[in-house]
């Protein structure tokens, strides 16, 4: 039993694969670095409706939202507690429509998205990638 239980912030994202098997990445306003689309709950809401808002608020996709493919605890650069969890998700739009959230996007392979995101992102790719291939 952990002595000490997580107080976290949840967080949902979506690993959103186009129909050439492209996945988007978008690029934070603050510090600039790469993420997957998503976002946080809100209080009472619905985990599948929330990520789908958040995708539609940050990109204005419409996504069909498949199974979580990853979830993960941890604490952030400031000791605050996360848990994420991260979506299989296709859209058969590419066009992006940014929030102020992000500064750039763009649509790269499973590869390529690996390499720019954090290890539980990169993490949640792999395992969308297994999940598409199936």
């Amino acid at each position: 039993m952990t002595e000490k239980p997580l107080r976290a912030t949840v967080s949902l994202r979506g690993v959103l694969f186009a129909p050439d098997g492209d996945v988007l990445v978008v690029r934070r306003t603050t510090d600039e670095g790469w993420e997957l689309p998503g976002g946080r709950l809100g209080a009472y809401e619905d985990a599948s409706e929330g990520v789908q808002r958040e995708i539609a608020e940050e990109t204005g996709l419409n996504v069909e939202l498949g199974q979580p493919v990853h979830a993960i605890a941890w604490r952030n650069d400031d000791d605050d507690g996360r848990f994420g969890v991260y979506y299989y998700g296709t859209v058969t739009e590419q066009t992006v429509s940014l929030s102020h959230e992000h500064i750039e996007y763009e649509w790269v392979s499973p590869q390529s998205a690996e390499d720019r995101l954090s290890e539980p992102q990169a993490t949640a790719v792999n395992n969308a990638s297994e999940v598409r291939e199936e």
